[in-house]
C-alpha cells in the first residue's frame, strides 16, 4: 500500500468526523446532555489522529500525482497549504475536546465553557474542511474546479475542429 493509497484511506475522516462532531456538540450543547457533548469530543480527538495520519501521507500522495496529466502544482500546493490550516485547528480541537471530557468527568465548573470554546474551534475546522475537501478533489477531479466549464469548452472546440 503507497502513502497516495493510504492518503486516500484515512483523509475523509477529519472532515466527516469535524462536521458529526459539530453536529452531535451541537445537540449536545442545546440538550445540556454531557454524554452527547463527550460523544463529540471523542470523535474530534479521533479526527485530530486521522488528520495526524492525513498529513503524514499527504507528501507520497503528492510525489505519487504531481506530474500526472491535468494535475497541476498549484492546485496540490493549494489543498495542502488548507490542509495544514486544518490539522492545526483540529490539533487544538483534540487538546480540547480532551479537557472538555476531563471537566466532563470531574463536574468541573469549566465545562460549559470548554464546551462553547470547542464549539467555536470546530466551526472553524467544518469551515477549513469543507476547502480541504473540495481543494483535495480538485487535485483528481477535474470536473469540479472553478474553471471545468473553461476546459470542458476547450477540449469541445479543438474536437470539432478536428472534424
Amino acid at each position: 500500500m503507497t502513502d497516495a493509497h493510504l492518503h486516500l484511506v484515512v483523509n475523509h475522516f477529519p472532515i466527516i468526523g469535524t462536521i458529526f462532531g459539530f453536529g452531535i456538540l451541537l445537540a449536545g450543547i442545546v440538550l445540556k446532555n454531557n454524554t452527547v457533548k463527550n460523544v463529540s469530543y471523542a470523535l474530534f480527538i479521533i479526527a485530530a489522529i486521522f488528520a495526524a495520519f492525513s498529513m503524514g501521507t499527504g507528501e507520497g500522495a503528492e510525489e505519487a500525482v504531481e506530474d500526472m496529466p491535468n494535475i497541476g502544482k498549484q492546485i496540490i500546493h493549494e489543498h495542502e497549504e488548507i490542509a495544514e490550516k486544518l490539522a492545526l485547528v483540529l490539533y487544538v480541537l483534540g487538546v480540547v475536546s480532551l479537557l472538555g471530557l476531563y471537566t466532563n468527568f470531574k463536574n468541573h465548573t469549566k465545562a460549559k465553557l470548554i464546551s462553547y470554546v470547542a464549539l467555536v474551534t470546530a466551526a472553524v475546522g467544518v469551515f477549513l474542511a469543507q476547502q480541504v475537501g473540495t481543494t483535495g478533489g480538485e487535485v483528481r477531479h477535474t470536473e469540479i474546479r472553478a474553471n471545468a466549464t473553461d476546459t470542458i469548452n476547450s477540449v469541445t472546440t479543438e474536437e470539432q475542429e478536428e472534424d
